[in-house]
């Protein structure tokens, strides 16, 4: 796969040289060193696609060549989407293929030209139509793989959403009914350690009392751990901090700008956030801006810590997927769980911004 282009330029240019090689209009110096021009300007038509087609259409009006113009109208419509500058290209190769070579002596008459016009038209007009057909099929498949993330994304957020409201509700049963419970059982005894007549009773009543105080505590703890994770995956993986986001920008398959310390003096909460904010953001960027770039600066000013995405306008319209927004809740519930705050929302150059602003606490 690696020389496959190289190879495929090699072919073409090989090509070109023989259609030029064996019909060839005349011999001249001038006439050969446009013809080699055109078949080498091949070697660079990804790169200069334009520039190619202006190397390449001299040799069709002095050699008359149909391949090398040929190539290069299609790479350029192949990437480029400007149709004004497709249908200008075609038509001036195709003015170019009509009229006679200044090197030929017989300039031929305009009955013939014009005949020949509508021929070199139809020819000019193929490559530029069958590009803009591969370009279009290699959107569709990208916009496939655009929709197929996206379906994978919502399948995550859903499942998180379903979890988040089963640990809500594990958490209220256990501080409404479990925590009510003990609360009484060390009460009672609390009552019981102080009513008691002999030692040996005050003695278990004492520590029946502590064990439930201990119990209180705990259950305290896991309420917290449930409402705070609510949205976390269950994988018994590290929890990503600030350091991982290098390899998350690195994967995240769009251009993307990572600027900031990473090595902040804030606690694993607080990390754990950022990182999932700026996850949270570069997928919806990859989701609802195709083809833009995104900046990721994280910052500091002693007191607070924060991050703030900022993607550009889409090169491309964007497909109308749908979305829950569960994403940018949870990035908000984060927030208020950390005592910091959460903004969201499109800039005045078109593109999106999100910002996540925490206190710095240490662990």
């Amino acid at each position: 796969m690696r020389f496959r282009q190289p190879l495929i330029d090699i072919g073409l240019i090989a090509l070109a040289g023989a259609d030029i090689w064996f019909n060839p209009l005349t011999d001249e110096p001038i006439g050969v060193a446009v013809a080699v021009l055109a078949c080498l300007a091949l070697a660079v038509r990804r790169r200069y696609p334009l520039l190619v087609v202006a190397f390449t259409l001299p040799a069709a009006l002095v050699q008359g060549a149909m391949v090398a113009p040929f190539v290069a109208l299609y790479t350029l419509a192949r990437q480029s989407r400007d149709r004004r500058l497709l249908i200008a290209c075609a038509a001036v190769a195709s003015v170019i293929g009509a009229v006679p070579s200044p090197l030929d002596e017989d300039p031929g008459d305009l009955a013939s030209s014009l005949v020949y016009f509508g021929y070199t038209l139809a020819t000019s007009a193929f490559p530029v139509v069958l590009g803009q057909l591969v370009q279009a099929r290699q959107e569709l498949r990208q916009r496939l793989v655009e929709i197929e993330d996206a379906k994978e994304h919502e399948r995550v957020l859903h499942a998180q959403a379903i979890l988040a409201r089963e640990r809500a509700q594990l958490a209220r049963e256990m501080h409404d009914v479990v925590s009510h419970q003990v609360s009484l059982i060390a009460v009672q005894a609390g009552a019981l350690q102080v009513a008691a007549g002999d030692a040996q009773t005050r003695e278990a009543a004492r520590t029946i009392r502590s064990l439930s105080v201990g119990t209180l505590d705990e259950l305290r703890t896991m309420v917290t751990l449930l409402r705070s994770s609510g949205d976390d995956t269950t994988e018994l993986t590290p929890q990503p901090t600030l350091a991982d986001l290098r390899t998350l920008v690195n994967n995240s398959g769009i251009e993307v700008t990572l600027a900031g310390d990473l090595a902040l003096p804030v606690g694993t909460p607080a990390q754990r956030a950022l990182y999932r904010t700026v996850q949270e953001a570069l997928t919806n960027v990859r989701k609802h801006a195709p083809g833009a770039s995104a900046t990721v600066e994280v910052w500091h000013d002693g007191k607070v810590v924060g991050v703030t995405i900022t993607n550009s306008a889409p090169s491309r319209p964007s497909l109308p997927l749908p979305g829950a927004r569960q994403g940018l809740v949870g990035l908000q519930e984060r927030a208020d769980l950390l005592h910091g705050s959460f903004e969201s929302g499109p800039t005045s150059e078109g593109g999106f911004q999100v910002r996540m602003k925490l206190p710095i606490l240490t662990d």
